[in-house]
């Protein structure tokens, strides 16, 4: 059963009861993230994602690792574009342990400058291992080209220059404003009571004093390029070749999640078979969409050999034109159902990813879509759809990055019309 409740302050609880299991994930989600920063302040909401950790009024770092290790919890965080999240798993008998520490966190955090100095650092590497990790590196450019001058195009984790910047007092002011129980939604899945949850909660953040929401920059405009960076060291040439997909609550959203499936989704997808196993002209090929509030993307990731980019670009926008072309097969698009309809059944089974989704759902769709009517969603897409879908999203030209070891290597416009 979900139940959904907006407490006296403004923040919503929302709690999922699945009596047959034992444990319970909780979860402080936050309706802000790094597309509600200014350029000033890119990183800032990552970087307070990694110093809440960092010691409260109440205990230290090292007390809070302590507590949650001596209950067998897990802890963990992370920052989108549009939220954040701070969330535990416990057995079902410490939730109120649980509730205590994100409240305590989420209420009281230090922001310590000598923690602040240390944590930097930390940020740095991470930011040194998206440099060091091509696949990351390639989406991160290409989203930088495919939406300039917007937050949405702007890396989560902020830059060195941004990140070395932040003071206690921005910290602390940003959090302040931002930290409000009308961005502020707690969701709990597994082994609970609604109502003995719902007086955790406000125990513990019934006092943030009311208010929220900010500023998100408006919708982005997608741009048209091509981006390209060349480093020696690698020995594979990694793509990016992408377009504009729907946002989130778009109503053809089930026949993009389809189209996606059949186009680079899965092992059986055109773009693998096609390109991988028929070819053998990359080790790794796939497609995926990303859609937010206002936008999306929907892109194709290739890593293969310098001789090999121009064939693979090639053969990928053969299959986008494919897409637009021809009906989709009923065995193809009953496969891709099976498929989609499986792995979120699957996703769905412990008490964690329920509790991810019902968050998600709720910052998107302002409610909770019952698992039937998901199914049902998926269902209702007709093989005239692909196609339909597939002419709005891939027209015009695409925008690409390549990252590797390029030599004189630029690829032209003109490969990229669809």
């Amino acid at each position: 059963m979900i139940v959904k409740e907006i407490l006296p302050n403004g923040l919503t609880l929302l709690t999922e009861t699945m009596p047959h299991v034992r444990s319970v994930a909780v979860g402080v989600w936050l309706k802000r993230g790094s597309r509600h920063e200014t350029p000033a302040q890119c990183g800032i909401s990552h970087f307070i994602e990694h110093m809440v950790f960092k010691g409260t009024k109440n205990r230290s770092a090292e007390v809070i690792a302590a507590e949650v290790d001596s209950i067998g919890g897990h802890m963990d965080a992370f920052t989108a574009k549009e939220y954040a999240s701070f969330h535990l798993k416990v057995l079902d008998e410490h939730l109120p342990l649980a509730v205590d520490i994100l409240g305590d966190i989420v209420m009281n955090p230090l922001f310590d400058p000598a923690e602040m100095a240390k944590e930097k650092k930390v940020i740095f590497e991470e930011i040194n291992m998206v440099e060091d990790t091509p696949d990351d590196l390639v989406m991160e450019l290409f989203t930088g080209a495919f939406w300039p001058d917007h937050p949405l195009g702007r890396p989560i984790l902020g830059t060195k220059r941004s990140v070395s910047g932040f003071r206690r007092d921005e910290l602390a002011a940003f959090f302040r404003s931002v930290y409000r129980p009308g961005n502020i939604l707690v969701a709990a899945a597994g082994h609970l009571e609604h109502e003995a949850t719902a007086r955790l909660v406000g125990r513990h953040l019934g006092d943030l004093a009311p208010g929220g929401r900010s500023r998100d920059g408006g919708p982005p405009r997608p741009a048209s390029r091509i981006v390209t960076r060349s480093k020696k060291e690698l020995e594979q040439v990694h793509v990016c070749l992408g377009t504009p997909a729907y946002p989130q609550a778009h109503r053809d959203r089930y026949g993009v999640y389809i189209l996606n499936t059949v186009l680079g989704g899965s092992m059986s997808s055109r773009l693998f078979q096609n390109v991988r196993e028929k070819r053998g002209l990359v080790y790794s090929i796939s497609s995926g969409v990303s859609a937010y509030s206002d936008a999306g993307t929907l892109t194709i990731y290739a890593g293969t050999s310098l001789d090999s980019v121009d064939e693979v670009v090639r053969l990928s926008l053969e299959e986008l034109r494919r897409m637009k072309s021809e009906p989709l097969p009923a065995e193809e698009l009953r496969r891709s159902k099976d498929h989609l309809k499986g792995s979120l059944m699957l996703s769905l089974e412990n008490t964690g990813s329920r509790m991810s989704h019902l968050a998600r759902q709720e910052i998107y769709f302002g409610r909770t879509f019952l698992l039937d009517e998901i199914l049902a969603g998926i269902e209702r897409v007709s093989a005239e759809d692909v196609p339909r879908i597939a002419s709005d999203l891939f027209a015009g030209e695409m925008t690409m990055s390549v990252l590797g070891n390029l030599g004189r290597y630029r690829p032209k416009a003109s490969q990229l019309r669809i």
